[in-house]
């Protein structure tokens, strides 16, 4: 299955609540997203090289970068470009990415950061498709 195929069996479940921090230091933007257990989510496709960070639970990943494999916190990892991922959440699980920018519009850093992509599976005006904001995602779709 692919993650197309996966986001169009997904998009129409049960929503549930994952929660999004955003802090800002001096040249980087951090995005903390709370996703619970059973969710299941895919990320839009990354543009650019960055760090994240696993704080708690456990996730099973699918990609075409990594295959799939199963990680639990603790555990750091590194973003590629090109990166776009479907997630079963095993355990309510904390992540969160690290993006260097100036920048502190969340809506702009998404345009920095994300690529855009058209899932030909899905209506392109979904209300779950394309969801980056600075806070509550109400869905079981999430777009990191």
């Amino acid at each position: 299955m692919t993650i197309d195929e996966f986001e169009a069996a997904i998009i129409n479940g049960p929503r549930v609540d994952c929660p999004v921090t955003n802090r800002f230091t001096p040249g980087l933007y951090i995005r903390e997203i709370f996703m619970p257990a059973g969710a299941f989510v895919t990320s839009m496709e990354h543009k650019t090289e960055h760090p994240f960070v696993i704080s708690k639970g456990k996730v099973m990943v699918t990609s075409e970068n990594e295959g799939q494999v199963i990680y639990e916190a603790p555990h750091t990892g590194v973003t590629t470009p090109g990166t776009r991922r479907a997630l079963y959440i095993i355990e309510d699980t904390v992540w969160t990415t690290f993006h260097v920018t100036d920048e502190t519009d969340v809506e702009k850093i998404g345009l920095e950061i994300l690529a855009p992509h058209n899932n030909i599976l899905i209506e392109p005006d979904h209300p779950s498709l394309n969801v980056w904001n600075g806070g509550k995602q109400p869905t079981n779709l999430i777009k990191e």
